[in-house]
């Protein structure tokens, strides 16, 4: 275990020490969530019905809990693709070569990733507040609640950076990598409580909906932030989505991390 952690914080700084050589991979990261902040605060936000009202400023607080999460989960892409560009130029070749713990490469990669995220989430809150923002515009809360959702988003980020990982695993180019980690995740964070009302979908769409291991992160994210809601359905995700969001994130961990490393270990370089 010690060695474990040891190679992997090795891989994690190298990741870093990468990424702040490219600046332009942060800067890119930082530029798309924030569009979608803009876009959709001022295009969407007088013309979308949240329970009786069409407020924007309703709105607002009701979008920026899925922005949040659409931003962590959308770094999937770029941690698939990171993968696979390794593996292009022959240097995971390197990394099984050595006497290494075989996950440290890929835990190593999405720590990184995570720090990389939590950057892009700091710049979009304050891009939020910004704009119009508030915690606690509904309902009460406080620096603790507000600090354990974005806690949520980063685990479930961390979660679906696995994902990632394992498509940049299967397959031999990093741009098909970006194209395979993005083709799945918008029938995902579309399919959601993140930008519109569920309740005015049609049932089984609804049912899809609440039964989303995105939409769990989204409504506790707004549970957290005193953010409006919407009239809760009877699914048990939408009724305890704190606790099912740890759980969904948990499991994803687990299921994908154990499906990567042992690609890992099989992959022909």
């Amino acid at each position: 275990m010690s060695s474990t952690l040891s190679d992997s914080l090795v891989i994690a700084r190298r990741n870093l020490i990468r990424m702040s050589r490219i600046p332009e991979m942060i800067l890119f990261g930082l530029i798309q969530p924030v569009m979608f902040v803009i876009l959709f605060t001022y295009v969407f936000g007088g013309s979308m019905k949240i329970g009786n009202t069409t407020d924007p400023d309703v709105y607002k607080n009701f979008l920026m809990a899925g922005i949040f999460a659409q931003t962590v989960t959308f770094a999937t892409a770029g941690a698939g693709a990171g993968i696979a560009d390794d593996m292009h130029k022959g240097l995971i070749d390197r990394f099984r070569s050595l006497p290494m713990a075989r996950g440290a490469v890929l835990t190593g990669r999405t720590v990184a990733d995570l720090v990389q995220t939590a950057l892009t989430l700091l710049v979009l809150a304050i891009v939020a507040l910004l704009v119009g923002w508030r915690p606690g515009y509904e309902e009460p809360t406080n620096f603790a609640k507000v600090l354990g959702g974005f806690g949520l988003l980063l685990l479930l980020g961390y979660a679906f950076t696995w994902i990632g990982a394992l498509i940049g695993l299967s397959v031999r180019t990093p741009e098909a990598a970006t194209s395979g980690g993005l083709i799945w995740l918008f029938p995902v964070t579309f399919i959601s409580n993140a930008f519109v009302d569920p309740s005015q979908m049609t049932p089984w769409l609804r049912h899809v909906a609440d039964w989303n291991p995105f939409s769990a992160t989204v409504e506790a994210c707004r549970q957290l932030f005193g953010d409006p809601g919407v009239s809760r359905s009877d699914a048990w995700p939408m009724q305890h989505p704190v606790w099912a969001s740890l759980i969904y994130s948990i499991l994803i961990i687990v299921l994908f991390r154990t499906l990567a490393v042992r690609k890992y270990r099989r992959v022909d370089g």
